[in-house]
């Protein structure tokens, strides 16, 4: 029996209850999920605590990040330390490249592995192969509808109500851009530890109110050839920053640890 445990039990954790319950993660169970603030657990759902001694009483196989960077920053080495397996869904805490370095040593010392699950983004294994031969430049564009960027430090540079078109509230390095919007871009981070790294990776970052979805693009070109990638995505209905894809593809990478055919990575 693998034994998941969740750190953030918002959209993505609720996924993985849901496809727990349907029998859709054969031979996985949900046990437990770390939250910020105190919540009653209902009766289909895991041990829910707001006490991380409580949650790292289990013994967990694997534990699934879906909380943000401070989570991240706060519990990362400490699963690890469990033994457990870690999934960082918030990939933009990387940018730290000191955090990194501690979660990997933490990793490499208790024999376990960290995973960086594609989840909202596509195309990482063929940019990732492409990498292998030596890119030249990789670029990602993240589109969002205006309302997306509310919270953010969008708001200080447009007035996102009165958007009438498109508007680049940044274009830079993947390192800056991430670490301006942690919520919104992590897909970017991904995508620059899978190529060529968090400084040398373009991210363009854009508030278009003439769409409602998620529009990501990758585009790199290399030694190999070039490739691009296009997805266009419904926005998570309890957050708006995230893709409702996200659950579905965590899901998907936890099926893999326990099926007998795995097809991707």
């Amino acid at each position: 029996m693998l034994r998941i445990g969740m750190l953030g039990f918002g959209a993505i954790g609720k996924r993985v209850a849901a496809a727990v319950a349907a029998g859709q993660l054969e031979g996985a169970e949900l046990t437990a999920a770390l939250v910020r603030t105190p919540r009653t657990a209902a009766a289909e759902r895991p041990d829910i605590t707001h006490d991380p001694d409580w949650f790292f009483r289990y013994r967990l196989d694997v534990v699934v990040e879906g909380a943000g960077h401070q989570a991240v920053r706060d519990y990362a080495v400490r699963v690890l330390d469990g033994g457990a397996d870690l999934y960082v869904t918030s990939i933009g805490a990387f940018t730290d490249t000191a955090l990194l370095e501690r979660v990997v040593a933490a990793a490499r010392a208790n024999g376990c592995r960290v995973h960086l699950p594609a989840a909202g983004i596509g195309g990482l294994d063929m940019l990732a192969a492409l990498a292998e031969g030596g890119l030249d430049e990789a670029t990602i564009t993240v589109r969002k509808d205006p309302a997306s960027w509310k919270g953010t430090a969008a708001e200080a540079l447009v007035d996102l109500d009165g958007l009438t078109q498109p508007h680049t509230v940044f274009d830079g390095p993947v390192r800056e851009g991430a670490r301006l919007y942690p919520q919104n871009v992590n897909i970017s981070a991904a995508t620059a530890l899978a190529g060529i790294g968090l400084d040398r990776t373009r991210v363009v970052i854009i508030a278009d109110p003439a769409i409602s979805t998620h529009v990501c693009e990758i585009s790199a070109k290399g030694r190999l050839g070039s490739m691009r990638f296009v997805e266009d995505l419904v926005p998570s209905p309890e957050n708006r920053k995230t893709s409702t894809l996200v659950g579905h593809a965590i899901v998907k990478t936890l099926r893999n640890r326990t099926a007998t055919l795995v097809i991707g990575g």
